[in-house]
């Protein structure tokens, strides 16, 4: 019995570890993932800005019909 015992506890020291190496990697995994968005994020804000700020009444184009539409920076982006 005793034998039975110590070594489940092995096999479950083993799994603990192996668990905690996995946490650990998906921690790092998650952490890059976060700078990326952030980046990403970033660049989405200074495109926005950038669309924003080239808005202006020269941004004007005609439609087929000859009425003028005045063109809209993208402020969303749609998912897929």
């Amino acid at each position: 019995m005793k034998q039975q015992l110590t070594h489940r506890l092995h096999e479950l020291k083993a799994e603990f570890d192996a668990g905690q190496k996995m946490m650990a990697e998906l921690e790092a995994k998650q952490a890059n993932l976060r700078e990326t968005l952030l980046r990403i994020s970033g660049a989405i804000q200074v495109i926005e800005e950038e669309l924003s700020r080239a808005a202006s009444p020269e941004d004007v184009n005609l439609t087929s019909n000859g009425h003028s539409e005045h063109i809209e920076p993208v402020t969303e982006f749609e998912t897929m």
